[in-house]
């Protein structure tokens, strides 16, 4: 038995989401290889849930493999419909780096109007570029932004 259980309910919802799903992973002539198991374990990782194609026209040999994938994989069975196998695991959550939870923004490019002075002539559109420590200005220049004062009361509760 796989060690992931789904209820019902659930299994109905992966298997509504796979339906739009094109298999991922393909098993030919040589059966369920470590090749191939390893290819699913990297899908499972990526996706959570794929489709699995089998080019054999056994139907016990297909039911074997799904239990093995499984099995072998952490993951639980959805579905076994002709030559498709459906199968789930949940995705890991990809760790945050510390140092990611310092940076500053990034460059960003803004887009500047400058309306002519004469009526019915169209706009000129400038596209800037606006770094993590600058600001646009209402007259559309770029400034370096400037710390943003605090006062003295404040400064001391904090």
């Amino acid at each position: 038995m796989s060690a992931i259980e789904l209820t019902p309910a659930q299994r109905k919802e992966y298997r509504a989401q796979a339906h739009h799903l094109d298999p991922i992973v393909m098993i030919g002539g040589d059966g369920l290889s470590p090749a191939v198991k390893k290819e699913a374990d990297a899908a499972l990782k990526a996706h959570g849930l794929i489709k699995i194609r089998v080019f054999s026209d056994d139907r016990l040999a297909r039911e074997a493999m799904l239990k093995t994938l499984a099995d072998e994989l952490d993951a639980a069975p959805i579905q076994h419909i002709g030559k498709l196998l459906v199968l789930w695991r949940p995705k890991p959550e990809k760790a945050r780096r510390a140092e990611d939870e310092d940076r500053k923004p990034g460059p960003r490019d803004v887009k500047v109007l400058k309306y002519a002075k004469r009526a019915g002539q169209k706009p000129e559109i400038k596209t800037l570029r606006v770094l993590g420590n600058q600001r646009l200005t209402a007259g559309g220049s770029v400034k370096r932004a400037k710390p943003r004062q605090v006062s003295s009361k404040k400064r001391g509760l904090g």
